[in-house]
């Protein structure tokens, strides 16, 4: 059995007086999490949830969206996650598809859920830091009595999150037991496991795959301490490291990038972090160059996708290669193929040089394992698409775009929407943008494909400059011609404040196409 809740019970009965949160200055134990999930499952069945019904939880990262995603596991429900950024507009979907019955949000956001109630399912309220007209406060909700934990098989939807939505509707992707369990052990593997003595940095949103499982879940799993925070902020992160001396930190490129740019960041002291991993985006290798420089920590970079629970790929101590997104983890299959699902040969050792011939070695990344979803919720044409069944194995297309070496590291060059085709030449943009990042005037780069009238597309850069920069448009030009073929150098060149990024450090390039 892998359901997750038993899973979760089990360490309970291990630990239960080892910190399972921290929050704020306060610590809670194994033992008081669970009761309060057991609490919370109570009051949800009386409120008339039950198995396979979807409780919402529109939260930043607080000790109750812990709390109420064991709790409707525990109750038999599914956990349909939200972004606390989302206004009503953009939540009516994500309630309305999955049929929620129960919504648990900040108090400031409760009213987001009540404008557009009357458009869904939802029957119960309950709110986080208050009470308004309709809603019911987090511990007045709480049951007395305490829930057993429903039965659940393995392949039951546990999770219902969605995905980012650039292409349109956000799809609700049906994540198991399994699927979560298996990824959650096997990410732990990565770094040997996980101990009572260690303390996960909780900055990745819980609402996004990668929080949720590589942080919170495979902690819980193993008796470790998570400790969230409700926000991004990379000198509050640094002194959270500092002072309670967190072990395991992950994050996403661009929080990495954020830390490495900090006033003062050589100052701080990160000697109790054992594992550094930087997941959900590409990371450049001038941060994580820079990152190690500073503080003396290994910055890994992996590789997963919401649809695969996520983590697929991982470099690892004694085992990784600088640019790669590393080995497939121990039980998951992946190739890389061509238009006709044919398989491509590997090159000898990457990352390739500039000689090579990308276009010659590139095809598409696709999965087979037991962390891959059963499907996109209520959608078979999306699920024909993202499915290709070959010799009895169903493989899953992840849509991005690399190659792989003979030693079995894999290489992610881009989003296959992000290609750009300019004058019938193929440009990924990570490889200008990793040539950017190491420009000293650069603090943040971004490339994509514009319209032109002769080549089609043409490639534009976007520059966030330091913040002693003295660099033109023409200088980046140059760099670039100097260092890559001439039809991958900028056309044009932008300097911004910043770049457009979702709440999980994604640069929105639609929205610099837009532009």
């Amino acid at each position: 059995m892998s359901n997750l809740v038993a899973d979760i019970e089990t360490t309970v009965g291990e630990y239960p007086d080892t910190t399972a949160l921290g929050y704020d200055g306060n610590e809670f134990s194994y033992e008081q999490f669970w009761a309060q999930t057991g609490q919370f499952a109570q009051a949800l069945a009386d409120a008339g949830v039950g198995s396979g019904d979807r409780v919402a939880l529109y939260l930043p990262n607080v000790p109750q969206y812990v709390t109420g995603f064991v709790g409707t596991l525990r109750a038999g429900g599914i956990v349909v996650p939200m972004n606390p950024q989302y206004r009503s507009r953009e939540i009516r979907h994500l309630l309305s598809d999955s049929g929620a019955k129960a919504v648990v949000a900040l108090a400031d956001l409760a009213s987001e859920v009540k404008e557009v109630q009357d458009d869904t399912d939802v029957e119960t309220v309950v709110s986080v830091g208050g009470a308004s007209d309709g809603t019911t406060e987090f511990d007045a909700f709480l049951a007395e009595e305490t829930l057993p934990v429903q039965e659940r098989a393995d392949d039951d939807v546990a999770v219902q999150p969605y995905t980012s939505g650039t292409t349109g509707q956000p799809k609700g992707v049906l994540l198991t037991h399994r699927n979560l369990a298996f990824d959650a052990r096997a990410s732990a593997e990565i770094h040997d496991g996980i101990d009572v003595e260690n303390k996960f940095l909780g900055v990745l949103p819980l609402f996004h795959i990668y929080g949720m499982t590589v942080t919170m879940i495979a902690t819980l799993f193993e008796g470790g301490s998570y400790w969230p925070m409700p926000e991004w902020d990379a000198e509050a992160a640094l002194n959270l490291v500092e002072g309670e001396a967190i072990t395991h930190m992950h994050g996403v490129p661009a929080m990495f990038n954020d830390v490495v740019n900090t006033p003062g960041a050589a100052e701080y002291d990160l000697s109790s972090v054992e594992f550094a991993n930087s997941g959900g985006d590409s990371l450049p290798i001038e941060v994580m160059q820079r990152f190690e420089s500073l503080f003396d920590v290994d910055l890994f970079e992996g590789y997963g996708l919401t649809e695969t629970a996520p983590v697929t790929h991982a470099n690892r101590p004694g085992d990784r290669r600088p640019g790669s997104i590393g080995k497939p983890l121990a039980g998951i299959e992946s190739k890389i193929v061509d238009h006709d699902f044919a398989e491509l040969s590997p090159v000898e050792r990457g990352p390739v040089d500039d000689e090579t011939e990308l276009d010659d070695v590139i095809g598409e990344l696709v999965i087979n394992g037991p962390n891959v979803m059963q499907g996109y919720y209520g959608l078979p044409e999306a699920n024909e698409e993202a499915f290709t069944e070959q010799d009895g194995t169903r493989w899953f297309h992840t849509g991005d775009l690399g190659y792989h070496d003979e030693d079995g590291f894999f290489y992610v060059v881009d989003r296959e929407k992000h290609m750009i085709v300019t004058g019938g030449y193929n440009v990924y943009p990570r490889e200008v943008e990793e040539l950017l990042f190491e420009h000293p005037d650069v603090a943040d780069a971004a490339v994509v494909g514009i319209p032109d009238e002769r080549r089609n597309e043409t490639v534009k850069t976007f520059i966030v400059p330091t913040p002693d920069a003295d660099v033109t448009g023409d200088e980046i030009q140059q760099y670039c011609l100097d260092n890559l073929a001439p039809y991958k150098h900028p056309r044009e060149v932008e300097f911004v404040d910043e770049l457009p990024r979702t709440t999980t450090g994604k640069v929105q390039k639609f929205e610099l196409r837009e532009e």
